[in-house]
């Protein structure tokens, strides 16, 4: 193989490297799209978690205040 062979099929496998590096760029690109995405996702769903805990958590408060007033409370053990 002469020197010119040599550079020709050298070039031809930079080029091919070169797609396939563009290509993975581009499926990269598309996962920290998709991780962004999922992670925008779960902290809305802690944020939500949170409420709702808060919201259970007051509305064993309300029924231990009505079972007081109502006598309906049992006496702690």
């Amino acid at each position: 193989m002469n020197a010119d062979e040599l550079a020709s099929v050298t070039l031809e496998h930079l080029r091919a490297i070169r797609a396939d590096l563009g290509d993975v760029k581009e499926r990269m690109n598309r996962v920290e799209l998709r991780l962004s995405a999922m992670e925008q996702t779960l902290g809305s769903l802690y944020a939500l978690a949170g409420s709702d805990r808060e919201t259970v958590n007051s509305l064993a408060r309300r029924v231990e205040r009505i079972e007081r007033r109502l006598d309906l409370a049992e006496a702690p053990h």
